[in-house]
């Protein structure tokens, strides 16, 4: 039987991170039906079961999680050649993992973070799952609670909060509708609010994050943001106060060990001074014409 070729482990690596076919979609740009079938073919291949297959995911078996060991020790040494080959090009690149909507604000002012005049580049990865750089996977990135991990340095740069936002001077004829991720895709508590609290309300579901906006400024209901998306929309207003249980730090993360290059350090710095001048407003408090 022929070993598995680099790219199925790969894609491996997509549905463990993802949690599910879905994630590994958006990643991989393959067909949910797709990977599920290459998923099949490598199991097959190594004779070893890998996932344990439900209605909210794909989860690792012992088997699973042994081999995503491996291949994120794999994955890493790839990445430090390709990191010496680039240094050699003089053409570094420093790796950002963002949820959606700080992602959201870094693209809107990725001028004030990678101009022309610097000697590196970009490369930007927006997910809602924890960022991990444990193997190097990205040299920078966001989270929402200290990082325990020895090897990782951590700047934390506020306090996020959360409220519930619908088209301003908008009036429901009936009982209000709610806007939520799908369940499946509802990996961060925000977006697990609305099903946990208002379940029978909801009227339209969506698979990413960043359409909840889109919806509720075209008036399809109420869905939960962060306020410092929220309160920044003129368009928009809360419906009650802050959801205060949803309430969380945020810390700027990276590999301790490099840390102080030169191209990190700098990013580090900028993306740090663009957090905390936006401070206020991810903590919850409006702009004046609100």
């Amino acid at each position: 039987m022929k070993n598995a070729t680099w790219d199925s482990y790969q894609l491996f690596l997509d549905v463990a991170r993802g949690g599910g076919l879905t994630g590994a979609a958006s990643s991989s740009g393959l067909s949910p039906a797709t990977i599920g079938r290459r998923m099949l073919e490598l199991e097959s291949r190594i004779g070893r079961l890998l996932f344990q297959r439900s209605q909210t995911g794909y989860v690792l078996t012992g088997d699973g999680q042994e081999l995503f060991d491996q291949l994120l020790e794999m994955e890493a040494a790839a990445r430090k050649i390709e990191s010496w080959q680039r240094d050699a090009q003089g053409a570094a690149i420093v790796r950002i993992a963002a949820g959606t909507w700080v992602g959201w604000l870094l693209s809107q002012n990725m001028p004030s973070i990678c101009s022309e005049r610097d000697g590196f580049r970009i490369d930007l990865h927006l997910a809602e799952r924890r960022a991990s750089l444990a193997h190097r996977e990205s040299d920078i990135g966001i989270r929402a609670f200290e990082p325990e991990e020895i090897n990782l340095a951590a700047v934390k740069t506020g306090d996020v909060a959360y409220a519930a936002y619908q088209a301003r001077n908008m009036r429901f004829a009936g009982p209000r509708r709610w806007i939520a991720v799908t369940e499946e895709d509802a990996i961060s508590a925000y977006l697990r609010w609305p099903h946990q609290n208002q379940r029978e309300a909801i009227a339209v579901t969506v698979n990413r994050p960043r359409s909840l906006y889109d919806l509720v400024l075209a008036g399809a209901g109420i869905a939960v943001l962060p306020c410092f998306v929220g309160d920044l929309e003129p368009r928009l207003e809360r419906v009650g106060e802050e959801v205060a249980s949803l309430r969380h730090g945020q810390w700027i993360i990276m590999n301790d060990a490099d840390r102080h290059r030169r191209e990190i350090r700098t990013v580090v710095d900028r993306m740090t001074r663009l957090l905390k001048s936006h401070a206020d407003l991810f903590a919850g408090n409006r702009p004046t014409y609100v």
